[in-house]
């Protein structure tokens, strides 16, 4: 809900600070103190046009800024700032949005009704789903099996559009892929690291002699020389036990050296100088590189390559059996998809009837007792949410054609309506705001559409701008707007008003002063009987 509102240099406001509640808040004050102005910030907030004639004379920009809290306690910043020349920028949780974004957010956190663009319920789209979620749950599972067995279809035809409908395309892709699995068989992979031991051995078979030279010289030292040499200083540290460590260290290193002069003969002997093997080694590794050079970074990737080919290609090879296969799942989809949407327009058309008539049945409510709402299916092709339209239409006066709500009422009218519908629609944003609410009524149709607000915020947070007191009692918060004169400027504020500054308030509605006696004990009455109707 809107917790804080903050608003600089719009129209007659200079600097204005409200803080907001849950349930019904009632805003009020006299003829042009600037209670639309509070309408039309919040419409900015909300990514509404903005009009330079707005600013506040004198001032460059305006700025609007506005926190939402969820009940989750998660919260989101908007601003908005308009300035005088120049186009307006928009912020949510202080970073540069465009005013796209800020609609996009706005509509999900509020609801304008009244002579304003952001009225969600005007929405094609939006009347759908709200006749589906009157239907209930037969409606909204019939949606969702729709719209499963659309995306089901959706992933059969993308299957087999990968699948090659095209013959010729078809034939080349697997001429491609069977040269491709032939070639990696031919090379009779069986070890992915076959190229690090080929690599190797070419390295020992390239120069055969000359390792074999070297490796013999090694030998012949360590024979020789070198274990004579260690065998000598074993003897001379051999019984002197103070020496004992070195000693034993002596005899190690002695067959440590045996063993090497072992594995240097023994390798020696092993090397054979063999130009035949040696041309065989670097064919094949040439072999190997070809076809890492072609299907992957390693002989790992190049296995990978040739599995996932093989797979392609008997999907290609079978091809028609599997088209056949993919083309009847689709039309058993396309026949799930068919009686989906088929139950979902009769559980539309079944709740259509009783829908209207609720709203119809609050209109007469709220002053309006010729006015019938009306819910229209038509057929149309199938999207996303079935083969239906869904149209909310309103004829406010006998003999008057019904028309889509957009172009069927007043303002006032159109924000009954709306409060008429948003009472027997349940879902909805957490904010609603109703301007012009109480145009042309009084009385007791004005006690009824603060009844309906009353009942609206019960579950969400309800702004109303009205004229009327019968309307303002039955509010949990009433905020009054005020206009007085500083420094030669008229400058607006508004503030919560309770007790017998609330009767005061109340008794100004009623009857144009605040001091009445009979005026205040009128605004006490309302007071009370609006609480004991709330009550009941």
């Amino acid at each position: 809900m809107l917790s804080e509102l903050h608003v600089v240099d719009l129209g007659i406001v200079a600097d204005l600070d409200l803080v907001l509640g849950p349930g019904l808040t009632a805003i009020t004050g006299e003829t042009g103190a600037g209670k639309t102005l509070l309408v039309e910030a919040l419409e900015l907030l909300v990514g509404g046009r903005a009009d330079p004639v707005l600013v506040r004379d004198g001032a460059a920009e305006a700025r609007v800024e506005g926190r939402f809290v969820a009940s989750t306690g998660e919260e989101a910043v908007l601003a908005r700032a308009v300035p005088r020349a120049g186009r307006s920028r928009a912020y949510v949780d202080g970073r540069l949005a465009t005013a796209g974004e800020l609609a996009a957010l706005g509509a999900a956190l509020v609801d304008l009704h009244g002579q304003h663009a952001h009225q969600s319920l005007l929405a094609p789209a939006v009347q759908r789903a709200a006749l589906d979620r009157f239907a209930g749950a037969p409606a909204t599972e019939a949606l969702a099996a729709y719209r499963a067995a659309r995306e089901s279809i959706a992933g059969v035809d993308r299957y087999l559009a990968a699948l090659g409908g095209d013959a010729r395309a078809r034939a080349r892709e697997i001429d491609l892929l069977r040269f491709q699995v032939n070639e990696i068989d031919d090379a009779a992979l069986d070890d992915p690291a076959e190229d690090l031991t080929l690599e190797a051995e070419e390295l020992v078979l390239a120069d055969a002699a000359a390792h074999r030279d070297a490796l013999d010289a090694a030998h012949h030292v360590l024979e020789g020389a070198a274990l004579d040499a260690v065998g000598a200083a074993v003897h001379e540290l051999d019984g002197r036990a103070p020496f004992a460590e070195l000693a034993a260290r002596l005899r190690g290193a002695q067959a440590d050296l045996a063993d090497v002069a072992r594995e240097l003969r023994v390798t020696s002997e092993a090397i054979v100088d063999d130009p035949a093997r040696l041309d065989a080694v670097r064919a094949r590794r040439r072999q190997l590189r070809e076809l890492v050079r072609k299907y992957g970074e390693t002989l790992a990737d190049v296995l990978a390559y040739r599995e996932s080919t093989a797979q392609r290609l008997a999907e290609l090879e079978s091809y028609e059996e599997r088209a056949a296969s993919l083309e009847a799942e689709r039309a058993a989809l396309a026949d799930e998809a068919s009686r989906a949407a088929a139950a979902l327009s009769s559980e539309r058309r079944g709740a259509a009837v009783p829908l209207a008539a609720a709203v119809t049945e609050n209109l007469r409510e709220l002053a309006m007792p010729h006015a019938t709402f009306d819910v229209v299916i038509d057929a149309r092709d199938a999207g996303d949410d079935g083969f239906d339209d869904v149209v909310f239409l309103l004829a406010p006066n006998p003999g008057e054609t019904a028309r889509p709500l957009a172009r069927a009422a007043s303002g006032g009218e159109l924000s009954r309506t709306m409060l008429a519908a948003r009472v027997v629609l349940t879902e909805a944003p957490p904010t609603l705001v109703f301007d012009e609410i109480d145009a042309g009524i009084g009385g007791e149709e004005g006690a009824a559409v603060g009844r309906l607000l009353a009942a609206l915020g019960a579950d969400r947070q309800v702004l109303c701008v009205t004229h009327l007191a019968q309307v303002a009692a039955f509010a949990d918060t009433q905020v009054v707007v005020e206009k007085d004169e500083r420094g030669g400027r008229t400058v607006a504020s508004a503030r919560v008003v309770e007790g017998d500054e609330r009767v005061a308030e109340l008794s100004r509605m009623l009857a144009g002063v605040g001091d009445s006696r009979h005026a205040r004990s009128h605004a006490a009455e309302l007071l009370e009987a609006a609480h004991a109707a709330r009550s009941t």
